[in-house]
């Protein structure tokens, strides 16, 4: 097979100071194949399937897709994988292309999985021909039967030994459409025994019974992805194959097919942790059903975590790239709390938005010393004096005017330091004034106040605890401004078995009808804008064209969702989670901040740890965002454990039993710390200590105790791995006799049972050795 010709720049390792994508493992791979000369350019690909837009977490994909071939003077190759014609549209190709170019990304050409189809039906024809692959009968049902399970090796399918002749009609025939969705597959001739499931035998081909959006009813099989993916990658010269981590085990599945029928310099794929952003959810297929549902209004709506809401909203480019860095490239796998896109977006906007006077809860005031047909002018800077940046517009002060309604309390509490009656607060850009009357209707309810000005000089300003944010009555614009909060009240909305529209939150879109400075009409329609102590906004590119101001809100100054404790409980359905984030939301939602521009302590917070302990910023975030995790992390590492490796086992095993239930006094932090220096000094496997941490969760025992008084220690010791291996092959005489026969395939096998009979303590490299060395003695 000879991949493309595709033209790049020589190779060349960026700075630091010159990268898009922050230094990451995968970089250092990349700059190890350069040094070595295994790559003479950097060729990546982006292969999103066109079944849906895509959404926040393909943006850390994208981002590192493509940054790194820009990092390096690579290429990247647009391809959609549209293998599956039953859920594809071109609608979501267009949405795809969309959404790659106002990230601001071109990739070399656009490729479809389709244009291959030809080559990989010849490819899959050539592992026929080699006795490598074979047409199944077996259904779906049966075939996952036959595979086996994980403490048990598959079965052959009575299909599987088919000849080679037989096996090249029924595949033609399965081209030629004779037969029906089900009724047939190829699958590859592997190892039924292999430790990976996805070895025993992988479906190559199925027949789907639809129209494709490009091919029409041409093909009536089509390939699976892990038949497609490595091949369509050789064909197009890719020498970086970035996946998330759950394509892990799909790389023997690449790397096999690579071997089988490629030569020469070949693609290798490298798996990183997705992006998971807490309060939604990232499956195409269930964002799908909240737009098929009406639970949104379309794949744009500003609610939805797709990259066209996003830039519907009002996000920049700039901020999701930012973000994506932010959270950095692992493989530890962990979930980003909404708070660093919302710091990000912050830190982009601080620069570029104006700030404007808008007033969303309209409260009446009466300035009873200004004439009522006096108009004063005031000169408004539109930038704060941190921002380098200058300009001013005209805002009119009338008689008339209009505050936030939470500005205002007849009783004031303790603390409240803004307008209340006989006291004086300072309006932004303008004079400080007094409450002298305030106005009610039958029912009590104030409806307006009666203030005057305080006179004051240049020499001796008033000195007034708070400014407040104002509009001219007679001269501001109706405005309809829809403010946006997380689209559900739990972290992990799909971690449960509950149905996950129970924890949609109906405060997620809250919209009011407010005025706004007359200014803003003037101004480009993609303005953004910090309207001042509100949040940052621009104009609804649907629903705000023309003469309607429908702003959307970007993101608040500061946070002000709460979100509810706990995820999906079985004895506690939505219900209370719900009311937790809609009764925060209600008393927080209508209430200017007393100051803007505050970033969230939480991402301080983030940063300040990643730094202290040279972890991560994604790690960081999800310690940071949990109280309780970052106590147990930080008494983790003092107890002597590495930094890294408590990270990963708080986030990942303590936090499991903790919400389980196990208690932080019976687990501690010094039996943690404990437990990691047994795995990292070899004495246990990471899977047995995982399995212990669940029994001293719930009992508070030593972990030295229990591998001492259970003999849990890994088996390092060669002598008795071998004399394990030679039990293995005495109880297995026709596999032995198979393997020594040319079914190489049985090594697998063999290593599976030795691992099983020392209970899964054994040092899988010493077992491959003993095994080996025994098979081939």
């Amino acid at each position: 097979m000879q991949p493309d010709e595709t033209t790049t720049h020589a190779p060349r390792i960026p700075s630091d100071a010159e990268r898009r994508v922050t230094p990451n493992f995968i970089t250092d791979i990349i700059d190890e194949d350069i040094e070595s000369g295994r790559v003479s350019s950097v060729v990546t690909r982006f292969p999103p399937e066109p079944n849906g837009y895509l959404h926040i977490g393909h943006a850390k994909a994208v981002c590192l897709d493509f940054g790194v071939a820009q990092d390096y003077g690579g290429v990247t190759f647009l391809r959609y994988d549209d293998t599956n014609p039953a859920a594809e549209d071109p609608e979501f190709a267009r949405a795809i292309e969309k959404d790659l170019r106002w990230l601001g990304f071109e990739w070399i050409e656009l490729r479809h999985a389709s244009d291959y189809f030809e080559q990989l039906y010849a490819y899959a024809t050539t592992l026929i021909e080699r006795g490598l692959a074979y047409v199944d009968s077996l259904n779906e049902d049966e075939i996952r039967e036959y595979r086996g399970t994980v403490t048990e090796p598959g079965r052959p399918s009575p299909y599987r030994e088919r000849s080679v002749q037989e096996n090249l009609d029924l595949f033609r025939r399965m081209r030629a459409g004779e037969f029906s969705p089900g009724q047939v597959v190829l699958r590859a001739k592997i190892d039924l025994a292999a430790t990976n499931m996805k070895m025993r035998d992988p479906i190559l081909y199925r027949i789907v019974e639809a129209k494709h959006w490009r091919t029409g009813h041409e093909w009536p099989i089509y390939p699976m992805y892990d038949f497609a993916h490595p091949l369509s990658d050789a064909i197009e010269g890719v020498t970086h194959s970035l996946c998330t981590l759950e394509f892990d085990n799909n790389r023997e599945v690449y790397d096999w097919l690579l071997d089988q029928l490629t030569e020469g310099p070949r693609p290798h794929q490298y798996e990183f942790a997705r992006l998971n952003l807490d309060h939604t959810v990232m499956s195409k297929r269930k964002l799908a059903r909240l737009v098929r549902e009406g639970h949104v209004s379309s794949w744009d709506d500003p609610r939805m975590p797709t990259l066209s809401a996003m830039r519907r909203r009002g996000v920049t480019p700039e901020a999701i790239k930012d973000l994506t860095n932010r959270v950095g490239v692992s493989k530890a796998n962990s979930r980003t709390s909404p708070t660093l896109l919302d710091y990000s977006i912050r830190e982009d906007l601080n620069h570029r938005a104006k700030r404007v006077l808008a007033v969303l809860e309209p409260l009446r005031v009466e300035l009873t010393d200004l004439p009522g047909e006096e108009v004063v002018m005031l000169d408004a800077a539109y930038w704060p004096h941190d921002v380098p940046r200058e300009g001013s517009r005209p805002l009119p002060l009338t008689r008339e005017i209009v505050i936030e309604r939470g500005d205002f309390e007849e009783d004031a509490p303790k603390g409240f330091k803004r307008l209340a009656p006989g006291r004086a607060v300072r309006l932004r850009h303008g004079p400080v004034i007094r409450c002298d009357e305030v106005l009610k209707d039958a029912a009590g309810t104030v409806t307006g106040l009666r203030c005057s000005r305080v006179a004051e000089s240049a020499d001796e300003p008033v000195k007034v605890w708070a400014t407040i944010h104002w509009v001219s009555a007679t001269h501001g614009l109706p405005l309809e401004a829809r403010l946006y909060q997380p689209l559900f009240t739990v972290p992990d909305p799909d971690g449960g078995d509950d149905d996950l529209t129970k924890y949609l939150n109906p405060e997620a879109l809250v919209v009011k009808r407010g005025l706004i400075e007359p200014s803003v009409v003037t101004d480009p329609m993609d303005e953004r804008y910090q309207f001042e102590r509100l949040g940052y906004f621009w104009r609804d590119p649907v629903d705000g064209r023309g003469d309607a101001l429908v702003f959307n809100r970007i993101v608040a100054l500061k946070d002000g969702f709460a979100p509810a404790k706990t995820g999906p409980a079985k004895d506690d359905p939505a219900k209370s989670a719900s009311k937790s984030a809609v009764d925060v939301a209600k008393t927080q939602r209508a209430t200017p901040p007393a100051e803007s521009g505050a970033t969230p302590e939480t991402t301080a917070a983030t940063t300040a740890l990643a730094t202290e302990f040279g972890i991560g910023l994604a790690e960081a975030g999800v310690l940071s965002a949990r109280s309780e995790l970052e106590t147990f992390f930080r008494a983790t590492v003092a107890a002597g454990a590495p930094a890294g490796e408590a990270a990963g086992w708080v986030i990942n095993e303590v936090a499991r039993e903790l919400k389980t239930g196990a208690c932080a006094d019976v687990m501690t932090p010094a039996t943690v710390a404990e437990l990691i220096g047994l795995v990292a000094n070899g004495t246990l496997t990471a899977r047995v200590a995982k399995e212990l941490l669940t029994e001293i969760a719930k009992t508070g025992a030593s972990p030295r105790e229990l591998v001492a008084a259970r003999g849990l220690e890994r088996v390092s010791d060669a002598g008795a791995v071998a004399a394990a291996v030679s039990n293995v092959l005495r109880s297995h005489p026709d596999e032995l006799a198979s393997y020594r026969d040319g079914k190489a395939s049985l090594r697998g096998f063999f290593v599976g049972q030795v691992m099983r009979a020392l209970s899964g303590r054994a040092d899988p490299a010493v077992v491959q050795s003993e095994v080996a060395k025994a098979l081939d003695a």
